[in-house]
């Protein structure tokens, strides 16, 4: 009898925002407003980098990179948030919900290891200018870049082959926007202490250490900065990591809040809104901190938009 109760779960029901009382359509609408202009924003800032000659450098190469993970990292949860909006049955395969949370936490580890690279780049550049173009060449660059990849998807391979191997027992509604780990080991009919002592142990690996090698990094080259006697090159300094610092503090506040803990879960407001901001809304901030706090990237724009405007004109 135990097992058939077991192999009865093939799909959970993603309950998402249930007390949205005839709202749905008016919060879809929203939703897809958010999606569209981060989609927009991030490949704007992917297409300006690599079009521009005069952003081909490290900071903008990793910033490329940061827009064109972030626009995966959407893909992978918010259509299907989309979608339940919309459908009366708000289901997804048992597969599905694996390969959903498998890809949600691959590109948020490797998000955390190249915020990591990028604040290791911006060091440079501040506490070793000689050594910085010896350091940072493309080629090393490029190597930062598929180490933070190929590290980012081998993070969940360990919990997901831990949460594949739990027996779920008939219970099968996700109270949750999306499929991730704290939710569904809620739904395990068995002690899931293991699978959360691992989460926690990896978690708190990847963010804390990546976020305290990203905050000693900034203490450094704050020292740095406060020691470089004109006022407009402390400025100038300065206003190269603020994007970077910025995009960091809204992205780790939020995941060491909802990953780095030894409970399945909190109360299920607070975890719904943590997963909405970090989900939804940081990687719309992040095209639009880079956009408008980046004086280089919107010159870029500009003059990409008056060579477009000059080749139309041109050809009447």
């Amino acid at each position: 009898m135990e097992s058939s109760n077991h192999s009865t779960v093939i799909e959970f029901i993603i309950m998402g925002f249930p007390s949205l009382n005839g709202l749905h359509i008016l919060f879809f609408i929203g939703l897809l407003i958010i999606y569209l202009l981060t989609i927009t924003g991030n490949v704007v800032i992917f297409w300006v980098i690599r079009l521009e000659s005069r952003l081909h450098i490290p900071m903008y190469f990793f910033v490329s990179v940061l827009s064109f993970l972030e626009i995966w990292y959407t893909a992978v949860t918010i259509p299907k948030m989309l979608a339940n909006l919309l459908a009366d049955k708000k289901s997804i395969s048992f597969n599905g919900c694996l390969l959903q949370t498998y890809f949600f936490h691959s590109l948020g580890a490797t998000e955390c290891y190249l915020l990591t690279v990028m604040a290791y780049d911006r060091y440079l550049a501040i506490c070793n200018p000689l050594r910085y173009p010896a350091i940072m060449t493309t080629k090393f660059c490029f190597q930062l870049t598929m180490g933070c990849w190929i590290c980012g998807f081998m993070c969940p391979v360990t919990e997901v082959i831990l949460i594949s191997k739990l027996p779920f027992c008939g219970e099968n509604e996700i109270l949750h926007i999306f499929c991730d780990f704290p939710p569904l080991l809620s739904l395990a009919c068995t002690d899931t202490s293991i699978n959360v002592l691992v989460d926690f142990a990896i978690n708190a690996f990847i963010i804390l250490v990546t976020f305290l090698f990203i905050m000693s990094s900034y203490i450094k080259i704050i020292i740095t900065i406060l020691k470089i006697k004109s006022a407009e090159g402390r400025r100038k300094a300065f206003s190269t990591c603020v994007a970077h610092l910025t995009v960091v503090l809204v992205f780790f506040s939020c995941i060491i809040f909802m990953y780095v803990r030894l409970t399945k879960s909190y109360s299920l407001n607070y975890d719904r809104t943590l997963a909405v901001i970090y989900s939804v809304l940081t990687p719309l901030f992040n095209p639009l901190i880079y956009s408008l706090r980046n004086k280089e990237i919107r010159a870029a724009i500009r003059r990409i938009i008056h060579k477009q405007q000059s080749l139309i004109t041109s050809r009447h």
